[in-house]
This record gives C-alpha cells, structure tokens and sequence, in this order.
C-alpha cells in the first residue's frame, strides 16, 4: 500500500522535534572532578589517625576521584601504621602521595600504600628501619632476634600494598632490613649493612626494559604541578586540615574503659539509693565523654548517643513507672548495650549494615573489660563507701530528699488496705477513687473493670497495687457520683 506523500511529511515533521529532545538530553556537562589532600606532616602518633579517618571519610561522603597524602614526617609507632594504611584502603578511587620534604620510616610505609609517589625538590624518602624507644624519648639498640622479627612482621605489612601498587619489592625491603643488598641493571642500589634512603632524584631514576621509576613517579615543584601531572589541573580541590579535636579524641578514647566502668557504677548506684543524685550525674557524665570520644574521632555521628539515651529512658520506665513489664527493660538494656558498642565501630560509606567480626572485636573487648571492672567497683563501694567521711557529706547533703521518700514511705504504708473504686479499666494500669483521693493503681495482672471495688494491698514505686474486693460498687452503697466516675 502506497502512502500518501503528504502523510510521509507529516510523520517526518514529528520525527524532528522528537530527536532534538533526545540529542539534547545526550549533551550535559561534565562533573567536576575532586580531589581532598590530607596532610600528614607531624610524627605517625595515635592523633593522626583520627586526622587520616576524618579525610578518608569526608571523600568518601563527596565522591571525589583523587586523595593526596601532603607528607613531611620523621616516621612514628608501627601500629599507627598499620591502622592509617588500612584507612587509607577503605578509599575505592585514585591515591597518591607527595613528599614534601621527606617521609622517613614509617611515612615511607605509608607513602607506599598509595598508588602514587611524588617528591618535591630535595626531599627524602626511606630509613624505614624499625627502633626500639625507650622511656623518656631516647633510642635503644634493638636485639638481634626482636630486630628480626619486628623486621618480619613490618614487612608482610608492606609487602602487600607494595605489590598492588607496583613499586620494587627489593627496594622497599632495603629500607627496612639493613642485611639487603640491591643491585639492578648493574647498579649497586644498596649496599648490604645499611639502610636504603634515597632522594628525590635518585628515586625517579629509570631502570630496566621496559625503563620504570625506582620509586618515585617524577620530581614536582609543588601540589599544584603533581595535580597538573596527574590529569587533575582543573579539579576542585578540598584541604582537611588539623584542629585540636584529633589530640582530644586520643585523650577520650584511650580512657573508653574507665568512662565505661564510671558510667555503669553510677547509673547503678544511683537507681539503688534513689535519694542519692551524684552518682547518676556522674554516670551520665561518663557516658557522655565516652560518645563524645567517639564522635569527634570520625568513628559515630548524633545517632548512637540518642539511641543510648532512649534505651535509659526505657529503662527508667520499666523501674519507675511501669515495673514488672520486663520488655521495657529488657528493650533499654539491649539498645544500651548495642549502642556502647557501636559508637567504636570504624564504619566508612558503602560498608554493609551489620559490622563484621574485626569490627567488633576491640568495641566487644572494652565493654567486658568495663563490665568486670563495674562489678569490682561496685562491690568495693558497697562495702567501704558508708564508712568514709565523704559519704556522710553526701547523705547530709541529699537528707531533704531522704526525708521525702521517708515521708512518702509512711503514706504509702497508713494506705495499705484502703479500699475504693476503679475510675477506669486496669489493664493492668490505671486509676481509682480512695474517698476523695484519687490515686494511680495497677492490678496484679488480671484485667479489672471499670467500678469495681478495690482494695490497696502493696506498691510498686508511685503506683498502689490493688486487688478487686468481693463486693462491686452498687452494692457497697457507694454515692452515685463516686459508682458514675
């Protein structure tokens, strides 16, 4: 069937606009590309981890494509190293880094985890050999055999990253071990009895067929020119800079079990002296500076402190208002419990919900440790604390609320046996009229209707615990508004 030509030109009239859209939506502009510099310029301390984790993460959060490692370090403590490297892993895009000046032992270690190595004009890198410190600063000789093994275990930490990166085995082995001699193409790199180091020259030099760079990916005047040389000129670039809050999260975090145990006593202490408010302020406290340790670390945000705040309010519900409930405190206790571990937990974007084993081995590990340590103090308080001239202060102190409870005590007791009227159903909570006192009551867990007589046999923190009289409320004779309320 031939169609008519008219047609044909109205078919391709539609076609045009359609296609336009369609081109149009092809053509956008290109993300900018980010990259975020972390400096690294002070000694490999427990503080700069907390540095290295902000940046890892805040890259994480922003996508960016590249993170730069700003190196100036005379090195510093092996598991600090070992912990920054594994950090440095969690990052899923390009790594590189740049020794501005020089990366002596174990920044060499780190450097050697990135994908890339750059140097600034006469600048260092190696000395990786581990040394022995000993109390007050100075540097011990280090035994043979703890040489040996310390040599062994820095350099199957090495050997990895080293391997992935691309970088010479040899080479970086000489850095650590002064028994290695290295010799390529010829060249005698390293003689056997010292400890490789070289400069920035010498370690952008090329050898072997095909040529590659001994260590370092070329000489860069600066950042700028090793952004330039890495295709990243034009990218946004974002400084995580230091502040005083990596020294203080050291501080906090190297006492997580002490807030842990004062934490645990107080709260305890306080829930069994009810008059006594000190230890719960104090428990509180402690609380608090364990979940601020961690949130300035990196390691949690808001979310774990408001979780553990919920779960001691369900437990306060479960003590005071609602005893004898058990989910409630059951629930409190169990959301408290996960949240003091969780708050520890190192998680990066992208990681699954649930924490792995590793994960929660040292979080898992501080909390027994704060468990037993609760117990011993506990028992310790127990037992010395009411001879101590600082507890007769803080009863003088707290005698205005003791005479309270005292008071409230004597009340309870003149209501026992008292007998009223249920206000509304008690299921097992609710409220009942005692002459012209209405009081809050809870049954023994049988439901008890509306208007029927009750009588007060016990308490249960502010509320009575009735039982239902034999005889209903008609037939008390109780006035009509009392059996209407």
């Amino acid at each position: 069937m031939k169609l008519p030509g008219w047609f044909l030109f109205l078919l391709l009239a539609m076609a045009m606009p359609l296609g336009g859209a369609c081109a149009g939506e092809v053509v956008s502009p290109p993300a900018a590309r980010r990259v975020f510099v972390v400096p690294v310029r002070e000694d490999i301390m427990p503080p700069l981890t907390y540095l290295v984790r902000r940046g890892v993460k805040q890259a994480m959060d922003a996508r960016a494509d590249l993170l730069v490692l700003d190196m100036k370090t005379d090195g510093g403590r092996v598991d600090v190293t070992e912990e920054i490297i594994r950090i440095i892993g969690q990052f899923k895009g390009q790594t590189a880094t740049l020794v501005n000046d020089r990366a002596f032992s174990a920044g060499a270690f780190i450097a050697v985890a990135t994908e890339k190595i750059f140097m600034v004009p006469q600048s260092v890198i190696g000395a990786a050999a581990p040394i022995l410190m000993i109390p007050g600063g100075g540097v011990q000789e280090m035994p043979a055999t703890m040489e040996a093994k310390m040599n062994s275990a820095i350099r199957a930490l090495v050997r990895s990253k080293a391997e992935k990166n691309g970088y010479n085995l040899e080479v970086i082995e000489a850095m650590i071990d002064r028994n290695r001699e290295v010799i390529i193409d010829g060249q005698v790199i390293n003689r056997k009895g010292e400890i490789l180091t070289l400069t920035d020259t010498e370690a952008a030099r090329l050898y072997g067929d095909p040529p590659k760079p001994l260590l370092s990916s070329g000489t860069v005047e600066n950042l700028e020119a090793m952004l330039a040389k890495l295709g990243f000129a034009d990218a946004q670039r974002t400084r995580v800079e230091p502040t005083g809050a990596e020294q203080l999260a050291f501080w906090l975090n190297s006492l997580n079990w002490l807030w842990l145990i004062i934490g645990v006593a107080g709260i305890y202490i306080e829930f069994k002296t009810p008059g006594f408010g000190l230890p719960g302020i104090v428990g509180v406290a402690a609380f608090a500076l364990y979940f601020l340790g961690s949130y300035i670390a990196g390691l949690s945000g808001f979310e774990w402190p408001l979780l553990f705040l919920l779960g001691l309010i369900l437990v306060i519900l479960e003590l005071f208002v609602f005893p004898g409930t058990i989910i409630l405190g059951l629930a409190g206790g169990t959301l408290m419990l996960i949240t003091v571990v969780m708050a520890m937990v190192d998680r990066y974007p992208g990681m699954p919900a649930l924490p792995t084993l590793p994960q929660l081995q040292a979080p898992i590990q501080d909390l027994l440790y704060a468990g037993l340590g609760s117990v011993v103090v506990i028992l310790v308080l127990a037992r010395f604390l009411p001879k101590t001239s600082l507890y007769s202060v803080l009863v003088t102190q707290s005698a205005s609320a003791m005479e309270t409870i005292r008071r409230e005590a004597e009340a309870k007791n003149r209501h026992l046996g008292r007998e009223g009227v249920a206000l509304s159903i008690l299921r097992p909570g609710g409220k009942a009229r005692f002459d012209d006192e209405i009081l809050d009551v809870m049954s023994q867990g049988d439901l008890i209707e509306k208007g029927t007589r009750v009588r007060i046999v016990g308490y249960s923190g502010r509320e009575a615990i009735v039982e239902p009289v034999a005889e209903s409320a008609s037939a008390a004779g109780l006035p009509p508004a009392q059996r209407s309320a």
